[in-house]
């Protein structure tokens, strides 16, 4: 589903399919109880709206993947622990992109050349070994073509992805939608049910 090729590498198609399509249809649940939760309360489609096209936006922007929480300062770090969408992003893209190797296009290659009398291999071995990445060609002693990353977990590691917490996040995102559900429950309880009031007896 989607992005299977990552996952004929571990030989888990089926499992990473399936576990996507859940996250896809988690989300639109979540999605729907966020909605219920906004306008819950409010009179007014239009001011709802609002507040739900803004707070959409916020969650988006601070997922953690235009920026990770060690760049935040520390009211958006609690912002970034707090949105659904850091969950649903980690969950769907740990799943669907982890555990697979990766390869530069022609373009992406960084092209140096080695020290005199030094192949590729033997120039970068330090780095490759305590960093990430490969050569096209390690024996050359000309030109060296460099992919910085050689697997999908070093790219996901920058914005805090991992696939180990794939279902972890399945079940916070869980605990966000009925959160959502018992929260509109009460808002429209308290906001729409006309309440009895106790009148005087003449």
């Amino acid at each position: 589903m989607g992005l299977y090729r990552n996952a004929r590498e571990t030989g888990a198609e089926h499992s990473r399919a399936t576990l996507v399509f859940l996250f896809i249809w988690l989300f639109f649940v979540f999605t729907t109880s966020f909605t219920f939760l906004i306008i819950a309360g409010i009179d007014s489609y239009e001011v709802a709206g609002g507040i739900v096209g803004l707070l959409t936006i916020i969650m988006f922007a601070f997922n953690g993947v235009l920026a990770g929480p060690g760049t935040m300062p520390s009211f958006w770090i609690f912002m970034y622990r707090v949105n659904p969408f850091t969950y649903f992003v980690e969950g769907f893209l740990g799943t669907a992109v982890a555990k697979a190797s990766a390869r530069c296009a022609s373009n992406e290659l960084l092209t140096f050349k080695p020290p005199n009398g030094s192949t590729c291999g033997d120039y970068m071995q330090d780095y490759i070994s305590s960093a990430d990445g490969f050569l096209v060609d390690a024996g050359s002693t000309t030109e060296c073509q460099f992919c910085p990353i050689s697997n999908t977990d070093n790219f996901l590691g920058v914005v805090n992805i991992f696939f180990e917490n794939r279902w972890r996040d399945w079940g916070i995102l869980w605990a966000f939608i009925v959160f959502n559900i018992v929260v509109a429950t009460f808002l429209y309880w308290l906001a729409r049910v006309p309440k009895n009031k106790k009148t005087k007896k003449e």
